[in-house]
C-alpha cells in the first residue's frame, strides 16, 4: 500500500492518476446504453431539439418551463448533429472525470497529497453518481460545474490574486448552475442581497467585495433567461413552473404519504385501477387506489389549467394543507432529510435503503461534526469556504421544504469532502498544538 501510494505520488499528474476510471466509467455507459425514454431524459431532449428549432417553451396556455435551459443548451451539439444517444452519456463520464480533476486540484492546495487523493479517489468511486452516468440526466453537469465552481471561489478570494477575472469566472459558472437547476435560482437570490449588505457594511473588506460581484455576475449571467421568463408570463424572476407540483406533494397530509412526488398519470382512474406494476415498484399492493383516493379531487380543480395557472394552483392547494396541517408538514419535512440522504422513507414502500445508509452514513456523520465545529469557529475558517458553505447550505434547506431525492445531495458532495477536510484538518491542528503545550 506504501509502495501503490509513493508511485502514484511520484506521477503527480492528476489526469494520468485517474484516468483508469474514465475507462471504467465509458464501460459502464457502454455496458447500459440508454434509448432516452427513462424518467426526464424524453423532456430534456424534447427542450434541447426547441432550442435548435428557435424557441424553449411552447406558447400560453401551454408553457412548459419545467426546467432550465442549462442542460439542454449542452445537449444542442448532440442532437444538432444527429450523435446517438450513447454519445451523450459518454460526454457525461468525461464530465465526472473532469470534476474529479477540479476538486484533487482545488484540495491540493490546501491539504496533503494523501487526504487529497484520498477524498478525490471517493469521488471517483461514489456509487451514487453511477446510476445518473448511465443516462440523460443533469446531475452529472452539475457535479461538473460545482467542482468548477469550487475551483474558481477559492482562486477567487486568494490575497495574493488581485485580478477580477476568477470572481467573475465564479459568477458565469454560479448562474448556469441556476440554469441547470433552478432551485439554485433563490440561492443565488438570498446570497445576492446578503453580500450586498455584507460589502455595504464592510466597503474596505475585498472579500465581501468579491462576493458581491460573484452575486452580480451571477444574477447578470441568468438575466437574459429571466427576460424571457418574462415577456413569456408576465411574472417578474420566474425561473420554471415545476415548483408548483414539488410543494403540492411535499404538503400531502394523508399519513400514509411521507411528501415523495408521484406523476401524475397515477392519479387517473383507469391507472388507479390497474396494480400490474405494484409488484415492480415493490409498493404496498394497489397504492395506487389510496392515491386516486386521496388526491382525485385536488385533480379536478388542477386538471382546469395548464401551464403557469396549473403550477399557481398546485401552490395555492399546497401553501393551504401547511396553513391547515403544519405538524404533518413538518413530518414530511423530516422524511424529506432522510431521503435527500439515505434515499427513503418513500410512500407506500415497504423497504428501506439499507446501501445508502452505508454510502452516506459516514459523511452526514462528518458532516454533523464539521457543522458543529463550524458554528464555533466561523471566523476561522477561510473566507471561499465560509462563501460555497452559504451557498450549498441554503440550497440544502430549500431543498428540504419541496420533494427532494438522493440525487439532489449528490451533486454537492464535492464540496462536502472538501470541507470535511477543511475541518479535520484543522481540528488535528489544534489538538497537536494543545497536546504540544
Amino acid at each position: 500500500m506504501v509502495r501503490s501510494l509513493s508511485f502514484i505520488k511520484k506521477i503527480k499528474n492528476p489526469y494520468i492518476i485517474f484516468i483508469p476510471f474514465l475507462l471504467f466509467y465509458f464501460l459502464l455507459v457502454l455496458q447500459h446504453p440508454t434509448h432516452g425514454n427513462f424518467g426526464d431524459e424524453e423532456r430534456y431532449l424534447t427542450f434541447a431539439q426547441n432550442l435548435i428549432n428557435g424557441f424553449y417553451s411552447p406558447p400560453a396556455p401551454e408553457i412548459n418551463l419545467w426546467n432550465g435551459p442549462g442542460y439542454p443548451i449542452v445537449l444542442i451539439p448532440f442532437i444538432f448533429f444527429h450523435l446517438p444517444l450513447i454519445s451523450i452519456t459518454l460526454f457525461n463520464a468525461i464530465l465526472y472525470y473532469f470534476s474529479i480533476i477540479l476538486l484533487f486540484k482545488t484540495m491540493q492546495q490546501f491539504f496533503s497529497f494523501k487526504i487529497t487523493l484520498l477524498l478525490s479517489f471517493f469521488w471517483a468511486i461514489y456509487f451514487n453518481s453511477y446510476g445518473e452516468m448511465k443516462i440523460i440526466y443533469c446531475e452529472v453537469l452539475t457535479s461538473f460545474l460545482i467542482c468548477l465552481l469550487l475551483f474558481f471561489t477559492v482562486k477567487s478570494f486568494t490575497i495574493e490574486n488581485k485580478s477580477r477575472k476568477f470572481a467573475i469566472y465564479s459568477g458565469i459558472i454560479m448562474g448556469f448552475i441556476v440554469l441547470t437547476k433552478v432551485i439554485f435560482g433563490y440561492v443565488i437570490l438570498i446570497m445576492f442581497f446578503s453580500m450586498a449588505a455584507l460589502y455595504l457594511l464592510n466597503r474596505k473588506s475585498l472579500a465581501y467585495k468579491r462576493g458581491f460581484l460573484i452575486m452580480v455576475i451571477a444574477l447578470a449571467t441568468i438575466s437574459p433567461y429571466l427576460l424571457y421568463t418574462y415577456q413569456l408570463t408576465g411574472k417578474v424572476y420566474y425561473l420554471g413552473n415545476s415548483g408548483g407540483m414539488s410543494l403540492y406533494w411535499m404538503s400531502t397530509t394523508h399519513e400514509n404519504e411521507v411528501g415523495d412526488w408521484f406523476h401524475e398519470r397515477n392519479i387517473r382512474p383507469s391507472n388507479a385501477l390497474d396494480s400490474s406494476s405494484d409488484s415492480e415498484t415493490k409498493a404496498i399492493p394497489g397504492w395506487r387506489n389510496y392515491l386516486y383516493a386521496n388526491h382525485a379531487k385536488d385533480y379536478e380543480v388542477l386538471d382546469k389549467y395548464t401551464g403557469v395557472e396549473r403550477d399557481e394552483m398546485y401552490k395555492k392547494i399546497a401553501i393551504a394543507n401547511i396553513k391547515q396541517h403544519p405538524i404533518k408538514y413538518i413530518k414530511n419535512c423530516i422524511s424529506n432529510i432522510e431521503r435527500l440522504f439515505f434515499s427513503f422513507p418513500y410512500s407506500y414502500t415497504l423497504q428501506h435503503n439499507i446501501l445508502q445508509l452505508a454510502i452516506n452514513g459516514p459523511i452526514v456523520l462528518f458532516m454533523f461534526f464539521s457543522f458543529i465545529i463550524t458554528i464555533f469557529n466561523w471566523q476561522k475558517i477561510i473566507f471561499p469556504l465560509r462563501f460555497i458553505l452559504i451557498f450549498i447550505f441554503i440550497y440544502l434547506c430549500l431543498t428540504i421544504i419541496v420533494s427532494t431525492y438522493t440525487r439532489m445531495f449528490t451533486v454537492v458532495v464535492p464540496i462536502i469532502l472538501f470541507w470535511i477536510a477543511f475541518i479535520c484538518q484543522k481540528s488535528l491542528t489544534l489538538k497537536l498544538q494543545f497536546e504540544q503545550q
